[in-house]
């Protein structure tokens, strides 16, 4: 690859035929441990030289084997991820990490427990809060994910191999962040279809590897001279797993930039570090119970208040999208859901509300994770930007 675009290049390669570095590397002998939310402590795997891999559905492949273990009315990504297990999509993988983040994930774990069996399966815990206690419960949580990877990779997690793990996860937070920031310029130097592709190639490869290819397509990016073109509108999209470049491309290619994203796939899990620790678990355990800001946790602005103050509420859960608003100029905000997700959807309300206390117009997306659900998706995304230059 030559020219001025390799890095995007690359990752626009990664992104169509994910499976490839992972297959590579199992025949070269690493044992990889699929995972299917930001909820999986990635350093852990990466310390004992296990491979994480992100799975996804597929939003262009008919589900017609996932009633063996699902509801109809059910998460279609679910869905989705469960057929192509079934279908063996998925057959490469030696083990699975799967997080209780919400009761659809939790659902297709224990059914893919159950119909798709793996050497290696751990289900992993996680509260709803983030009390005192909450902390102490979870931290017991990846203890014991310590104990069952240590068991499967046959070697020991020391405190130093898992410091070591963090501080390249790390890096790769700050590279991510500093992509992010390429998005602010009036029109942003990468949009937010190329940054789709990016980070979900950064999931489909090991870490040192998605680092180089972060420095590349950063590199790259600041001195390419085809970009994106200027648009009136410069939206935020707040959405959960935003997996396909297609969902992303509709809301752009209806007349906007989408200059910032709070995603599950997308800058929600690299907005802030692991705080590197004398036990390295207790970083971990702080990071993923409270510094990823996802609808599955409840975050009150004085906890054991009786006397609630709904604003307060909002700015505690919400007040990080503040600084988002403001650094990156956004004029409107895109709530995308998938139908059946109830976690996100019970926040649309308290998330609108939100955005009106910013003077921030914005519209409440829904589809099916389907291609069919594309085009009334971009009617409904032209006619939200209408309203913003009437």
């Amino acid at each position: 690859m030559t020219g001025e675009n390799k890095g995007l290049t690359k990752a626009k390669e990664i992104y169509q035929d994910r499976s490839r570095r992972a297959k590579e590397l199992k025949a070269g002998g690493k044992k990889i441990v699929g995972y299917n939310c930001i909820y999986s402590p990635l350093e852990m795997m990466a310390a004992l030289d296990l491979e994480p891999y992100g799975l996804f559905g597929d939003m262009r492949e008919p589900t017609s084997k996932a009633d063996r273990g699902l509801p109809t009315a059910f998460c279609p990504i679910m869905r989705s991820l469960l057929d192509l297990g079934l279908k063996g999509r998925y057959d490469f993988l030696d083990g699975m990490v799967m997080p209780h983040s919400c009761d659809a994930i939790e659902k297709t774990a224990h059914v893919w427990q159950c119909l798709i069996p793996v050497p290696y399966f751990h289900f992993l815990d996680i509260p709803c809060t983030v009390h005192e206690e909450s902390l102490e419960y979870f931290k017991g949580q990846l203890i014991d994910l310590k104990k069952t990877l240590e068991s499967f990779a046959g070697k020991e997690l020391s405190s130093e191999k898992l410091r070591k793990a963090i501080e390249t996860y790390n890096e790769q937070r700050a590279l991510v962040r500093e992509l992010y920031d390429l998005r602010k310029p009036d029109p942003p130097f990468i949009s937010g279809t190329e940054s789709l592709q990016v980070i979900k190639a950064l999931m489909s490869i090991p870490v040192e590897e998605g680092n180089e290819l972060l420095r590349q397509v950063i590199s790259e990016v600041k001195e390419r001279k085809n970009g994106p073109q200027k648009k009136a509108a410069r939206l935020l999209v707040w959405s959960h797993i935003l997996d396909d470049v297609a969902l992303m491309e509709t809301i752009e290619g209806a007349g906007a930039n989408v200059v910032i994203d709070d995603c599950c796939v997308g800058r929600r899990a690299y907005q802030a570090d692991i705080d590197i620790t004398e036990d390295p678990l207790d970083g971990l355990t702080n990071y993923y119970l409270t510094k990823i800001a996802c609808a599955r946790t409840f975050r009150e602005a004085v906890f054991g208040e009786t006397k609630k103050d709904r604003i307060a509420d909002l700015e505690s859960k919400f007040g990080y999208m503040k600084d988002y608003v403001n650094e990156w100029n956004v004029n409107g905000a895109v709530l995308l859901l998938v139908r059946f997700c109830d976690p996100f959807g019970f926040e649309v309300t308290e998330v609108t509300d939100y955005f009106n206390s910013l003077d921030l117009p914005s519209t409440y997306l829904e589809h099916g994770y389907s291609e069919g659900s594309l085009a009334p998706l971009r009617t409904r995304a032209q006619a939200f930007l209408e309203t913003l230059s009437s």
